[in-house]
């Protein structure tokens, strides 16, 4: 069996982003798939790339959900 290149603490990975604002960690020698954006100048090993996402990826709902929660309660945010 062989393992994943996402298994590997000594690869290289990029963050990714999607238009809801979700993130994915992403080996950084593969091509970005469609619907994704990598992050400018985050690059490193799997606990680098990882510590950035738990610290910025604190709100685990999509864009669009908070976006109709806080129109439900009219606290609707200017973007």
């Amino acid at each position: 069996m062989t393992a994943s290149c996402f298994d590997r603490e000594d690869e290289t990975f990029i963050v990714l982003v999607n238009h809801e604002e979700q993130y994915s960690i992403w080996p950084q020698w593969k091509a970005v798939p469609g619907g994704w954006r990598a992050v400018p100048g985050i690059e490193g090993d799997k606990r680098q790339v990882l510590d950035y996402v738990e610290r910025t990826w604190t709100d685990m709902r999509p864009l669009s959900l908070r976006t109709w929660m806080d129109q439900q309660t009219g606290n609707a945010t200017a973007e």
